[in-house]
């Protein structure tokens, strides 16, 4: 897997293929496990673009984020759904999945925290599940944002699909900002500039 920036002649017809994960319809629209589809939306508004309907199953924007050419998309299944409009999303652009970018929520992390990562388990979670599925492997791009375990014997399944607090919800915009932040360091820079930046700060 590259984990630098190409030369404009290696990937000439390459690009990027982001992803935010979550579940259709406002019942789901402000709960945790649509975390990563938050952040897509705030790079869609970024780039001024708008989601389409696409074959794949997927909502999808053709744009640039730092000046490179990016997919934007979001499956229009559910979330333990979401490999197979993915995996249809990677064939139709002929892209690689060392070429996609997963953004989603994160039960093992700590809410306010946002890391980078490049493959490795799932930690039950089931959109990613369902993504290395159906590609195969494991080893694409993700952006994680800690939403915290339940506190107490509170099932976890239940923790992601509740709305976040009135707390958690006034600081929830600048940790999507950050999340994007980090999708365009991606682009920009690579993954492991990406890596060195984001999962180190604090």
């Amino acid at each position: 897997m590259r984990l630098f920036r190409r030369s404009r002649e290696d990937r000439e017809d390459d690009r990027w293929i982001v992803v935010g994960l979550g579940n259709p319809g406002s019942r789901y629209e402000g709960t945790r496990h649509n975390l990563g589809a938050k952040v897509l939306d705030e790079l869609v508004g970024r780039t001024g673009a708008s989601l389409k309907s696409h074959k794949s199953g997927c909502l999808t924007a053709e744009s640039q984020l730092a000046g490179e050419r990016v997919v934007l998309a979001r499956a229009t299944t559910y979330m333990n759904e979401s490999g197979r409009p993915v995996g249809a999303l990677l064939r139709w652009y002929k892209a690689d999945p060392a070429q996609l970018i997963v953004v989603h929520d994160e039960l093992d992390i700590p809410f306010d925290e946002i890391k980078v990562k490049i493959g490795g388990g799932v930690a039950g979670h089931n959109g990613l599940k369902s993504i290395a599925s159906h590609l195969g492997t494991k080893d694409f791009v993700r952006v994680r944002a800690g939403v915290s375990r339940p506190p107490g014997r509170k099932d976890a399944a239940a923790h992601v699909l509740s709305d976040f607090s009135s707390s958690e919800r006034k600081d929830l915009p600048e940790i999507v900002q950050r999340a994007a932040d980090a999708v365009e360091l991606i682009v920009e820079r690579g993954v492991e500039r990406a890596m060195n930046e984001v999962n180190t700060r604090v």
